[in-house]
């Protein structure tokens, strides 16, 4: 079952230890997929709530199987006063070329009408494997509100196409690939959203500003040590019911386990996960 009460805690946090004010909710890491609309408003309308005043910017996921329930979700979002809409491309009957895609995109992007809306390219999970080079070509006239587009895939010659092409419309690229991050801002990447910044997001805010001073020696530090975690990790099996457990045993908040078919981690991966984790030094000295 979802945990209200614990967001609050959860947004202070974000904010106050790990220095992260954006949030995405009912995403991938937030398994928005398997919950119900109910829930997902329920959680929507929580995050509202709870980060008034505290966060800058709530993008809410709306994707979902069905075109009218993300529509449903898209006018939810709207009505609580998200600060922008996403949506995954469907992945059992599936869009198979870009004209399909748009139309679905545009769909649901006119029911919320002046809220920014984000394409969510995650296609290791979808299967739909349309390049968003293509895809964005002519998109702002189908789509007014188009933003930008969560980018969660490892195709770094797509995203620089992306943002080569794309400069005058100042759109964002917001990437989804923790561990290429660096990559990502080195062709113009002008955002993140990941799993890992639940937990390491302060670590991340220093890379990001060494890079910003140009210091690419150290904005490379921190990201090799984000890979060594990662890649020790995902060799003993790393999801989103690891990353729960990694989350709650940072943070001290109860993240609970996931939802069937998903199953939580094990004791023995929490306790080996911690050990690397408390083993890395980073370059501010923590």
């Amino acid at each position: 079952q979802i945990n209200l009460p614990v967001i609050c805690q959860y947004v202070d946090y974000l904010v106050n230890q790990q220095n992260v004010k954006n949030v995405f909710v009912n995403g991938t890491t937030g398994e928005g997929l398997s919950l119900s609309i109910q829930e997902r408003k329920h959680l929507a309308e929580e995050w509202m709530c709870q980060g008034k005043d505290k966060l800058d910017h709530v993008i809410i996921h709306v994707g979902a199987l069905s075109l009218p329930e993300s529509q449903e979700l898209a006018r939810h979002a709207a009505a609580i006063g998200a600060g922008g809409i996403a949506v995954i491309a469907p992945f059992f009957f599936k869009p198979t070329n870009k004209g399909e895609l748009v139309s679905l995109l545009q769909k649901v992007a006119s029911e919320a009408p002046d809220v920014p809306f984000y394409y969510y390219h995650i296609p290791a999970l979808t299967g739909v494997k349309i390049r968003v080079e293509e895809l964005l070509e002519g998109i702002k006239e189908r789509i007014p509100t188009f933003q930008g587009v969560k980018f969660s895939d490892t195709d770094l010659l797509d995203l620089a196409q992306c943002i080569h092409k794309n400069e005058a419309q100042q759109l964002e690229f917001l990437y989804g690939v923790d561990e290429q991050l660096l990559g990502a801002l080195a062709v113009g990447a002008n955002g993140a959203v990941g799993s890992t910044y639940n937990y390491l997001g302060r670590q991340t805010n220093l890379m990001l500003e060494a890079f910003a001073k140009a210091d690419l020696a150290l904005a490379q530090k921190y990201q090799f040590l984000t890979g060594e975690f990662l890649s020790f990790v995902i060799k003993l099996g790393f999801g989103v019911a690891q990353t729960k457990a990694v989350m709650t045993f940072v943070s001290g908040i109860p993240m609970g386990p996931p939802r069937l078919p998903l199953l939580g981690a094990s004791e023995e991966f929490t306790a080996t996960a911690k050990a690397k984790l408390d083993s890395i030094v980073w370059p501010d000295g923590d």
